[in-house]
């Protein structure tokens, strides 16, 4: 027998060594599991009815011949029992005296088809899709891949099968008890008008902080430390976005580099909190330090939401591991090619869960409930969530999840975030969303980076993404707050790199700088990186504060990308996703220089004016329409000269525009249904170069002053002289 053949057959003593070497060969167990139940699926600890305590385990596998449940013991050897019920394509079993820390997985057989998208393997240990704990790493080795990586026949290698065990390479889920019932929890509930979102990575936030004990940087507990959570608030952002925190794993070719997915959009449990965030262990303890983390920020006022990958998994293409919906049920969970024997890949990813299916439905349905319902989270961002509305073939916005989604009386009631796209045929959406979503808008992103480094001949465009993007999200009775203003996310430059880079500099992922977007629509000001030029220097410091005004006096709701607001950098590197090192944390000690101490100043600054204002927070668009006693409309765009704009100025080429927001125009009734009024604000806005006289409608009194490292005099004024490049707030 060759070695090829014993690669398919799983025959090769090496093979069967190596798994008794790694503790992972099988003992008899003593015996077989009770009849159990058949839902809730996962592990579930209980009291049996004859008072002694036990673990449910139901794995929903409907083409399976038979399931092994394999439980490893403090050594990591492991025990087989066969599951012998099976109720609506659900295995399912009960064993006595199996208490929460005990790890666990399963060995699925059934037919080896490729051709018709079977591809069960007993020889991989799987992962329990509803794992709600995640114990070790995936090691890269070929036997986590179901089928054999060095076949010389590259066209049929996904094939073969390869029959190693791939045991001693792969993680185990954890049984997990917790009987939290957020009796002492206070949802912040903060209503989407008034929401300020700041996007950051639990583990680079708090690396580098010097007030977070060592031991807790860079995890949960860290997050919620004290003086984490002081910057939060000091800033005064209602919610965090964080990137993702469901258990993920690196894929091959970065732990090949030395590198890891920092970012951790390559999922595997889709209701385990992350292991590599606790520092309180990973047998179960995840999950009482996440919600430890989680009653910590709602008790500062400041709801959590998670930015969730739905749209693919960590099992990429069909060459990749074997680590659990593949060898589960392959054709079930996954979209198909033609072939069938591979994948449609509407993610960049390798593979697309298949959202037409209720199986994959209820999956996600049931992660989203069990993160809002059991540990406390306030909201999701999904991850390409166009590829989750796909039919057939097309995006369609009355896809059955979304449909799911919007009449789920938990879903329907929390926060929901689209990133509007996917990397398929038809998948740029924004806009389309249905009510009730939110929807990252990346035309505000485009439109406000054109304007403030000159590239757009006229204010068009600019004017109507401040003013709450109507053309995008008016139709089906949206409002405002349905566009997700940013300029920067974790996906690209930083706001300081923004200023400071032409090109990205991405050499430090190994991909020769490939990787990551070319279309930046950045500016260095004159010098690529880091400059001593005073001049530059100081043009880019003002460019970040206009950035950042814009931002956050916008209609909508804003979300800051953290560290933005200290003027982090990442060197140029606009795509750090592998990069867990001090190019992806946050650098706390920029605080002590004034500059950038000032900046987050500003930002708090900010922050403050438009939670104080319901006029800066608008919960209707603009009708532009004359109303109130003074016959104001609730919005004016006015020249320099102080004159309402024509038609003929909307289309001439400029630079400089005003914006007049009237408080006694607004459309907004309290409660009680009483007008609501406010000030009015004026902004001023000049992307040129060069000075530039603004006359005022009346005597306005400044409050932000870009130019400015501090606030401006109060001292009203009815005409200013803006500086080339600059923004300013007043107030009448």
């Amino acid at each position: 027998m060759t070695a090829w053949q014993e690669l398919g057959t799983g025959t090769s003593r090496a093979a069967r060594a190596a798994a008794r070497l790694n503790g992972s060969a099988p003992r008899t167990a003593p015996e077989p599991p009770w009849p159990g139940s058949w839902q809730p699926l996962g592990a579930r600890f209980r009291a049996d009815d004859e008072g002694g305590r036990g673990t449910n385990f139901a794995l929903w596998a409907p083409g399976a011949e038979a399931v092994d449940l394999c439980l490893f013991d403090e050594d990591g050897r492991e025990s087989r029992h066969r599951l012998t019920e099976q109720t609506y394509q659900t295995w399912h079993g009960y064993l006595p005296g199996v208490l929460p820390g005990t790890r666990y997985g399963f060995r699925v057989h059934g037919r080896w088809d490729p051709w018709t998208g079977a591809r069960f393997n007993p020889a991989k240990l799987l992962l329990d899709p509803y794992a709600r704990a995640v114990d070790g790493g995936c090691t890269t080795h070929d036997a986590v891949s179901s089928a054999v990586r060095n076949w010389p026949e590259r066209d049929v290698a996904d094939t073969v099968r390869d029959d190693r065990d791939s045991a001693p390479y792969v993680p185990r889920a954890v049984v997990v008890h917790d009987t939290d019932d957020w009796y002492d929890d206070r949802r912040p509930k903060t209503p989407w008008a008034e929401t300020v979102l700041y996007e950051l990575h639990v583990r680079g936030f708090t690396m580098r902080h010097p007030d977070v004990p060592p031991e807790l940087r860079g995890t949960y507990a860290g997050l919620a430390h004290p003086a984490a959570i002081a910057h939060l608030t000091g800033l005064g952002v209602t919610a965090v976005e964080l990137l993702p925190v469901h258990h993920h794993v690196s894929e091959d070719h970065l732990q090949e580099r030395g590198l890891v997915n920092y970012w951790g959009y390559n999922t595997l449990g889709f209701f385990a909190p992350h292991a590599g965030y606790s520092s309180s262990g990973s047998r179960g303890q995840q999950v009482g330090e996440f919600k430890r983390m989680v009653r910590a920020l709602h008790a500062a006022g400041i709801e959590v939401i998670l930015d969730v990958v739905f749209n693919h998994t960590a099992e990429a293409g069909v060459m990749g591991p074997a680590l659990s919906f593949r060898g589960i049920d392959n054709a079930g969970y996954y979209r198909p090619d033609r072939s069938r024997r591979g994948y449609a890949d509407y993610t960049g990813c390798g593979n697309t869960l298949d959202t037409r299916r209720p199986q994959v439905i209820r999956l996600i349905t049931d992660s989203l409930r069990y993160w809002v319902a059991e540990m406390g989270v306030d909201g999701f961002r999904f991850d390409l969530a166009a590829a989750l509305a796909r039919g057939s073939d097309a995006v369609e916005m009355e896809h059955p999840f979304l449909a799911a989604v919007s009449q789920d009386p938990v879903l329907s009631r929390v926060k929901l975030i689209a990133e509007p796209w996917d990397v398929g045929p038809g998948g740029y959406q924004v806009g389309g969303f249905p009510p009730l979503w939110g929807e990252w808008n990346d035309r505000y992103r485009d439109t406000v980076r054109d304007f403030w480094r000159g590239a757009r001949p006229d204010v068009r465009e600019l004017a109507t993404r401040i003013a709450g993007s109507s053309d995008l999200y008016q139709r089906g009775g949206r409002r405002p707050y349905a566009s997700v203003n940013y300029i920067t996310s974790h996906d690209g430059f930083t706001l300081r790199d923004l200023v400071s880079y032409d090109r990205k500099h991405n050499l430090a992922n190994g991909e020769d700088n490939r990787d990551g977007t070319d279309d930046n629509r950045s500016w260095n000001h004159g010098a690529e990186g880091d400059t001593a030029d005073p001049a530059i220097r100081g043009l880019r410091v003002r460019q970040l504060r206009n950035l950042l005004t814009t931002l956050l006096l916008s209609s909508g709701v804003p979300m800051l990308t953290a560290g933005d607001e200290l003027g982090r950098t990442q060197r140029g590197n606009n795509n750090a996703y592998c990069q867990d090192n001090e190019i992806g944390w946050l650098d706390w000690s920029l605080l002590d220089d004034p500059q950038w101490r000032s900046l987050a100043e500003l930002t708090a600054r900010l922050i403050r004016l438009r939670r104080a204002h319901p006029v800066l927070r608008q919960r209707a668009f603009f009708s532009g329409r004359p109303a109130g006693p003074d016959g104001l409309r609730d919005v004016s765009w006015l020249a320099p000269d102080g004159q309402e704009m024509t038609e003929a100025d909307w289309f001439a080429p400029t630079r400089a525009l005003a914006l007049r927001l009237s408080g006694s125009a607004m459309a907004e009734r309290d409660q009680r249904g009483r007008p609501v009024h406010d000030d009015d604000f004026l902004l001023l806005l000049n992307a040129g170069p060069g000075p530039r006289r603004f006359v005022l409608p009346g005597p306005h009194r400044p409050l932000i002053d870009t130019a400015l490292a501090g606030p401006p005099e109060p001292d009203p004024v009815a005409e200013v002289t803006l500086t080339g490049r600059s923004a300013m707030l007043l107030t009448a």
